[in-house]
């Protein structure tokens, strides 16, 4: 899939694939089979969409809480424009205007077209949709904007380098951050990440990943591979409360046969991001300190130059008083005698 085609959303979502069609007549279900799997695969679908619409909310009031503001219902609460603009407003830094805070559909579609408008500035694809479907409360489609936004600003940002690439080639977006999980977690014990779907289904994963940034957290030896829900709710805990990462998921959200590959995507980008950032913070911390430690080891030698100045200066005044003071003999036993000690002073 291509960058552009990460970012493209239609009418009928973001999965690529024809929108479920309405029920057609009972003489259609003639195989049960076929009916089976057809009612299956709607429960999938609705299934699916509600563990993202959770997921994703989540990961909005995540950045909205910061502002005091928060989503309760995603179909409904980003219809009127204000709290999308707000958002990106939060995750890019930039400013898109005072929203109009009207009640009337006219004005909230204009908050929405501002909001689109400045995605389409970004490189965004955003085909045949317009702010009257978010208003409408299309929720396939509001879903598939809400993971392009998360794409666009929290997954294409990573990048890695490939070692085992010759050529040097960087890996980036969620190629890049799969190959991150894969070198955290490598020599843990149960943990094999090779997707974001059932890598992750035990929880030792995501475990993995706060153990090898900060082992202090993390009694790795002490949990049970075989207990899915108690593993997953040790790290999500830990994250929670002792990394300030928000809880994007339930337990029971991932210990199924097919966990939601974006919603992984999603929760698993704020591991890196929060990690990434320690680092940068702490090699940062780390020049600041050695800059320190070489101006406190400046002012300590100039502190002591100051000393032994001021003990040479003292003493030079004191030996110049005594030569001014000093009465030679007038006999050769006299001269001899003071020749005599001199040279013992010298030695």
């Amino acid at each position: 899939m291509s960058r552009n085609d990460s970012y493209s959303v239609n009418r009928n979502g973001y999965g690529g694939g024809p929108p479920p069609s309405s029920a057609p007549p009972d003489d259609e279900f003639s195989d049960k089979t076929a009916y089976f799997e057809k009612n299956r695969i709607k429960l999938l679908q609705d299934e699916r969409v509600h563990i993202q619409k959770k997921t994703f909310t989540k990961w909005c009031n995540s950045f909205l809480n910061k502002a005091r503001l928060e989503v309760v219902d995603l179909f409904v609460d980003i219809g009127d424009g204000v709290l999308l603009m707000k958002l990106l407003e939060i995750i890019s830094g930039e400013k898109l205007g005072k929203p109009n805070r009207g009640r009337m559909r006219v004005q909230k579609i204009e908050n929405l077209n501002k909001s689109l408008d400045f995605l389409k500035r970004k490189k965004i694809q955003l085909e045949n949709i317009g702010a009257e479907d978010i208003l409408d409360r299309n929720e396939r489609l509001i879903l598939g904007l809400i993971w392009t936004i998360i794409l666009r600003f929290q997954i294409d940002t990573i990048e890695i380098e490939n070692d085992e690439d010759a050529t040097g080639e960087r890996r980036r977006a969620k190629d890049a951050l799969l190959l991150w999980c894969q070198r955290k977690t490598a020599g843990y014990p149960h943990v094999k990440i090779e997707n974001f779907t059932t890598s992750w289904r035990n929880g030792l994963g995501f475990n993995a990943l706060i153990h090898a940034h900060r082992p202090d957290l993390i009694n790795y030896d002490g949990l049970n591979p075989q207990d899915h829900i108690a593993s997953l709710n040790n790290a999500f805990d830990v994250a929670e409360k002792r990394l300030d990462i928000a809880r994007l998921l339930d337990a029971e959200d991932v210990d199924t046969n097919r966990p939601d590959e974006k919603s992984i995507i999603t929760y698993v980008s704020m591991y890196y991001h929060y990690f990434a950032k320690q680092k940068t913070e702490l090699t940062g911390a780390r020049r600041v300190a050695k800059i320190m430690g070489g101006i406190m080891e400046a002012d300590r030698l100039q502190d002591d130059f100051e000393t032994l100045s001021s003990d040479l200066l003292a003493w030079i005044t004191e030996t110049i008083k005594q030569l001014n003071n000093h009465r030679f003999p007038n006999s050769l036993k006299g001269i001899q005698d003071e020749l005599v000690r001199f040279k013992n002073y010298r030695t």
